[in-house]
């Protein structure tokens, strides 16, 4: 922990911007954060660890994907508020299967890099909707629906969720199974745009129904009274 206490956590609120290269040709693969847990695993056990700020937790890169990040070296800034990392990545550092995360010209909105591994069975197909819907946020309105959604009323946004919620339990009483899938692909869509309204991601819903697991509803409504 020596080491670590390097870095100006205080100034940087706890957590330090990470950029992250590949060592053998310094190509910038993706721009992360580290608190001191992260660093110090990732010293530790030279594998790449981050702290994510949209799932709130400390990840290690490639932990759902395989594609990890073998640590070569860790520089810190003149500041001491910047770490770089150099590594050998295994697969791809981008989520949507590119090697880096940088890919598009901001001027020209041109995909400069092409995907290299489909990454929808490696993080699952929640986890790549998300994906999806945050990208779209940028989309025009006019050619997007999930960029209307997102961009328009928020009473219009949650009030789709209603909809969709109405339309299962009807599928549900009518006993219609393919209507019932249907009807729940919606829903799970119209609040997973939700959540990205709100840059939560679906990891935290995760996370909260495995604290839930093995608590009995009638517990788990009374943490949340006494809370």
């Amino acid at each position: 922990m020596e080491n670590i206490e390097l870095i100006d956590w205080e100034k940087m609120n706890g957590l330090i911007p990470v950029i992250t290269q590949e060592a053998g040709t310094n190509e910038v693969l993706m721009l992360a954060y580290m608190d001191k847990e992260a660093l110090d695993l990732t010293l530790k056990t030279k594998k790449a660890h981050y702290y994510s700020r949209s799932k709130q937790r400390i990840w290690q890169k490639g932990e759902s994907s395989g594609h990890t990040q073998e640590v070569q070296e860790i520089l810190v800034d003149c500041d001491n508020d910047t770490v770089l990392l150099k590594v050998k990545q295994n697969g791809v550092a981008c989520h949507t299967g590119r090697k880096s995360c940088f890919f598009t010209n901001l001027e020209t909105k041109e995909e400069i890099s092409k995907v290299e591994v489909d990454t929808t069975a490696a993080y699952g197909v929640i986890d790549t909707l998300y994906h999806v819907i945050q990208e779209r946020k940028n989309e025009d309105p006019k050619k997007s629906y999930t960029a209307k959604l997102l961009k328009g009323k928020q009473n219009s946004m949650l009030k789709k969720i209603v909809e969709e919620a109405g339309e299962l339990t009807f599928a549900v009483k009518d006993d219609d199974t393919d209507e019932i899938i249907y009807e729940a692909a919606d829903v799970t869509y119209h609040v997973l745009v939700a959540l990205a309204s709100k840059n939560i991601s679906p990891d935290r819903i995760k996370q909260e129904l495995a604290r839930r697991f093995g608590m009995s509803g009638i517990e788990e409504k009374n943490s949340r009274v006494e809370e």
